[in-house]
Parts: C-alpha cells; structure tokens; sequence
C-alpha cells in the first residue's frame, strides 16, 4: 500500500478524505516543493497555477533539474509529481494570476496555497477573494535557515493588519513582523535581523536570498497544515503563525 507507512499518524478514514481534497497551489516556485510533500502524504488533487519558467536560479531551492530549465513550471511539476503517482489529479494552468481571474480559478478549491510573488498587489486580492469565498489561504515563507508559515481563515485578519506606516505588504514586512513578535514573547531570531539587515544594505536590487532548507521546512509545515485544515484540527490563524528552525539566535 502506498501510504501504509502513514499509519498511526494518519487513520485510514483521513487518508481516504485528504485523497480527494481539492488544493489550489497559487505559484510554482516554492509551491513546487510543498507539491511534492503534499502528494507524497497523500493529497492526490493539486491544482498549480504559474505563467513562469524554470532558470537556473531557481535549482538552488525549487523542485526542478536542469533538464527543465527554459521550460514551463507547471509542465515540470506536472511531469514531476506524476512520475511520483501516476493516478494522481493534478491540474495546471500555464498563466498568471491576475486581478481579474482569480475568482475562475479559486472555483472548486477547499484549501489554497499563496505563493505568489509580493510584486503586485495580486497576492493580497488573491487572499480577499479567497476569504470572501471561505477558502483557507496558507501563506509560506523560505526563510533560508528556516521555514515560516501563517494560514489567513476565512473570518481572520488579512496581512494588511501588519501594514507599517503607510508601507505595502511584501515578503520583507511579513519576516519583520515575525521577528518582532518572536523577541515580544521572549524567542528572538537575531539571525533574522542580520540577514534582513545584510540584504537591504546590497548595492543592487536583487531577489532576497533563499536556501533549500526553507524550501523544504517550510513545504513540511504547509503539508502538516493542509492535513490539520482539511480533518477540521485546530490549528493557528494569522497573526500567530509557525515557525522552525535550528538556529537558536
């Protein structure tokens, strides 16, 4: 049996219920690793949307070989994680999300993943949209020596509740607001700081630095969230959140 070795994690009766819950993976970069620990738990219907394409930046953190690169994300993936299960559903749609199209694409789904770029306001909209029509949004951040997560409930708070002073919501604000809340109640990440500090101070303009190990610590935590959503467990809503790392400062 393929998943026998779920057992006593995971009774027979939530196997068969997570099979067919239907997941919607917004974004196929870091979204492309929680596929895989996804479907290897057992959720067997993941649906992954994203108009980009492999480079060979991506290899440091993202679920693709070289063989892919120039290729489309999604077509990877898809090719991927059915050579895994070949009786999986998995659906992709060679696009981006939009404004305009999210809702069509939401249709259907009982869990989505946000894992889109902060590039634009779309990732926002995306949560609204989702809220609006009781979808669970998980929010996952590679963190480099960490992995962090925040689900957006349907009746919760949006990230704009962590807007500072006027400024957007991005990638960087969420990672402030989750240092500042660690040295609130005692658990401090300095390191965090550090890394933050070192990489606004670059010269140039570039993408935040990201490792493998927050892909896959924080794929780990998604899928776990996933499971707990999907067998109605409890679980923490925005603005708590969940974080691993073995750094200690």
């Amino acid at each position: 049996m393929r998943y026998s070795r779920n057992r006593i994690y995971v009774k027979p009766e939530e196997q068969e219920l997570i099979k067919n819950y239907p997941v919607l993976l917004a974004g196929a970069g870091i979204g492309s690793v929680i596929a895989e620990c996804a479907l290897r738990f057992g959720f067997e219907n993941i649906t992954i949307i994203d108009g980009d394409y492999v480079e060979k930046s991506n290899l440091n953190r993202q679920n693709y070989t070289e063989d892919n690169i120039n290729t489309n994300k999604v077509d990877a993936i898809k090719k991927r994680l059915l050579s895994i299960n070949k009786e999986a559903c998995i659906n992709i749609y060679n696009c981006f999300l939009t404004a305009e199209n999210i809702e069509e694409y939401i249709f259907n789904h009982k869990i989505a993943i946000n894992a889109l770029d902060f590039t634009s306001n779309v990732p926002l909209i995306f949560d609204e949209v989702c809220q609006q029509n009781n979808i669970p949004v998980v929010h996952p951040y590679n963190l480099g020596w960490g992995g962090l997560a925040t689900v957006i409930s349907p009746n919760g708070l949006s990230l704009k509740a962590i807007a500072k002073n006027g400024q957007k919501v991005n990638e960087l604000r969420v990672v402030e607001y989750t240092s500042s809340y660690m040295k609130f109640w005692g658990t401090p990440q300095l390191w965090i700081d550090e890394i933050l500090d070192e990489y606004l101070n670059e010269n140039k303009k570039l993408s935040p630095p990201q490792l493998s190990i927050g892909s896959w610590l924080v794929a780990s935590i998604c899928t776990h969230l996933l499971f707990k959503i999907a067998t109605n467990k409890e679980y923490k809503r925005f603005p708590e959140f969940y974080f691993s790392s073995i750094n200690t400062n």
